[in-house]
């Protein structure tokens, strides 16, 4: 699977734009601000239907403009696909696959596999529970319709179970039977998030311990925990031990929703006790795991996004991802950088087919 196409109509910076691509390393290479990583978000919008970077659709739209365009044309084994994101102002997003509409966008994810390494990666580490959540989240469903389904599901009964607290304080109310349907869903729900979390885990611990463990040499010893409330007995239990809190609270503060992923350096938190070196090789063994499990799941190699990481990571952790490169298990891949230069020095060592598109906000220039 690759990406063979993208065209882009007043997406951020770009009026218009079109760009082929072969099917292995890419490179776009430019001044900060010139729109390297727009062009990697706009892949990245056309295997989720929303920007990495910003998840605010309409501020993806072009400065004085009404809408937004983005087009990619995908070679899929034998056949071939077309994907179309578009959104205008006032109006729903619309996602298309060969001219159909999708009824629901969770229909499409999964379809075209892929893993982006970022500075912004590192709010993995520094923000709170629910970007890791969200990050468990994203890696499962790429290969597990079943679920997302579950997941959105949850969240729908957890927005209605929220409301429905609000409106018993607001009314001065209270209906335990109508509570308790609610708390049955979030269980039936919640439970199969749960156990589909703890085998991920099972499965990706070993795999991110791996490639942790070839970025260190084998110095340290990493671990990723499993924080859930749901180790401590049934969800509809733990919802009804907690009822008098969430009925104050006006909201729901129990579920897997509340689950987070600790991460683990020995017996100490990265976050707290980890270096800056050992945070950037947390984060890329982290994704560099995200993109073996994918491609084992899937059975397909994700494309790889990598944005902006030359000038924010040292060269032995540069060297770690060219080597995934170098080895067969890679697909298609795109970066981002500043210096054409070093862009070039670093992608010949891979000794693959590649092309660089020097951005100049004017126009584009090709050099094979």
């Amino acid at each position: 699977m690759y990406l063979e196409k993208l065209s882009l109509f007043n997406f951020k910076n770009f009026e218009s734009q079109s760009f082929d691509f072969q099917d292995k390393i890419n490179c776009f290479v430019g001044d900060n601000g010139i729109g390297k990583t727009n062009v990697l978000d706009a892949i990245y919008y056309l295997s989720f239907g929303k920007s990495y970077f910003n998840p605010v659709a309409s501020q993806n739209i072009r400065h004085n403009e009404d809408f937004f365009m983005i087009e990619g044309e995908y070679k899929i084994k034998e056949r071939k696909d077309t994907i179309l994101c578009s959104l205008k102002r006032g109006q729903k997003k619309v996602i298309k696959r060969n001219d159909k509409e999708y009824e629901k966008f969770s229909d499409h994810i999964g379809h075209l596999p892929l893993v982006i390494i970022s500075p912004a990666d590192r709010d993995l580490i520094t923000e709170g529970s629910d970007t890791r959540r969200k990050f468990i989240d994203g890696v499962i469903s790429q290969s597990d319709k079943l679920y997302l389904k579950s997941l959105i599901n949850y969240n729908k009964v957890l927005s209605q179970r929220n409301s429905l607290l609000k409106y018993f304080a607001a009314n001065r109310t209270f209906d335990a039977l109508n509570l308790k349907v609610y708390d049955e869903q979030l269980e039936q729900y919640g439970t199969l998030i749960y156990n589909k979390r703890k085998a991920f885990l099972k499965e990706f611990g070993p795999i991110f311990k791996e490639r942790y463990f070839s970025i260190s040499n084998g110095k340290e010893e990493v671990c990723l925990k499993y924080k859930t409330q749901l180790n401590e007995g049934k969800l509809t239990d733990i919802l009804l031990h907690n009822l008098e809190r969430d009925r104050m609270l006006q909201y729901t503060s129990v579920g897997v929703h509340k689950d987070d992923l600790q991460f683990q350096i020995g017996d100490y938190s990265v976050k707290k006790f980890g270096s800056q070196g050992q945070q950037k090789s947390f984060l890329i063994a982290l994704k560099l795991a995200q993109f073996d499990f994918i491609k084992n799941q899937a059975n397909v190699k994700p494309i790889l996004l990598l944005d902006d990481i030359f000038d924010k990571l040292d060269a032995k952790r540069v060297s770690q991802i060219i080597e995934l490169v170098n080895q067969d298990d890679f697909g298609q891949l795109f970066i981002s950088d500043t210096h054409a230069d070093r862009t070039e020095e670093v992608v010949k060592k891979t000794n693959q087919s590649y092309q660089i598109f020097k951005l100049d906000g004017k126009k584009r220039e090709h050099i094979s």
